[in-house]
């Protein structure tokens, strides 16, 4: 049988626990032989027929793993035990579950965090239980929410661990698959011309450049303090500008929105969890593995003459 990605999650901790960098291929293939799986275990998919079942629960054990601090990814598809993890194992634990990892303050945001600026699209324990009695299509929809905040999540990490050209690239990327920047020579021109005065890029509102728009990316780790807001704006003043947008991978306290909408000039402020939803929504550095169609019945084609 294959195991449920909490089976799989000690295991792989206990594997991992030499302190040695180990490659993601080379943890399956381990687990494959600790769980005697079969071939046809080992090869079959989920029903999209995208990927294989227990590669994809490797995959959740291993994020849910890295999001509690047991375990650290130095690079991409490889991944270390961390002092926490040692810890952890030396309490001797028989099992590892989601609910176990709740004792960790950085799981516990992670599970809490997955909102947008209007509502709460975390699913609560309550409403865990409801999905019980839930119909197919509210399961579905709770179930899509969940991957796309995961998914949102794992993209801000990504973006932080990026060299700054990359960074750079994918701001364009952006822009001009949500209609900026007119041709991708330009906005990448343009967007080369930085650390003027505050200004990071220049790029065109739309494809004919009938007014242009300011720019201000930064890879922050920290909230982005009301300074940083105030710079930009004086930058754009220097411009004659009006229009500027900054882009931080981190937050914007209160202060800097109460500011943004007391001052003349139109800033707007994309932050990482908006950047992340922005690349999901235009499909930027991703990938669609499938697609589902909720059909429901034509009366009027039923329908008697």
């Amino acid at each position: 049988m294959i195991p449920t990605y909490e089976e799989i999650m000690l295991p792989m901790l206990k594997y991992i626990s030499d302190g040695k960098e180990h490659s993601l291929s080379e943890v399956h293939d381990y687990l494959v032989k600790h769980f005697k799986l079969s071939d046809d275990e080992i090869r079959k998919l989920l029903p999209s027929g995208q990927q294989a079942v227990f590669r994809n629960r490797i995959g959740w054990a291993r994020a849910y793993l890295k999001k509690a601090g047991l375990l650290a990814s130095p690079k991409r598809a490889h991944f270390n035990i961390t002092d926490r993890g040692k810890e952890f194992l030396k309490e001797n634990p028989s099992e590892i579950t989601s609910k176990d990892l709740l004792r960790f303050d950085e799981f516990v945001k992670f599970q809490t965090s997955k909102k947008s600026k209007s509502s709460n699209n975390e699913v609560s324990a309550d409403e865990n239980e409801k999905i019980l009695e839930s119909t197919p299509e509210e399961v579905l929809e709770y179930a899509y929410q969940k991957i796309k905040n995961d998914l949102a999540n794992e993209l801000i990490e990504m973006i932080k661990s990026c060299s700054p050209a990359f960074f750079e690239k994918l701001i364009i990327d952006l822009l001009i698959a949500m209609g900026y920047g007119g041709s991708r020579k330009d906005a990448g021109e343009a967007m080369g011309k930085s650390g003027d005065g505050g200004i990071d890029g220049i790029i065109k509102e739309d494809k004919l450049g009938l007014d242009i728009i300011y720019l201000q990316a930064k890879r922050w780790e920290n909230v982005v303090p009301v300074k940083e807001i105030r710079d930009f704006t004086g930058a754009l003043a220097s411009k004659k500008a009006k229009k500027g947008i900054f882009i931080s991978t981190s937050s914007f306290p209160k202060s800097v929105y109460e500011f943004v909408n007391q001052i003349e000039y139109k800033i707007i402020l994309i932050d990482g969890q908006r950047l992340a939803e922005l690349m999901i929504e235009n499909n930027v550095g991703l990938t669609i593995i499938n697609s589902y169609q909720i059909k429901t019945i034509d009366s009027d084609y039923f329908e008697e003459n």
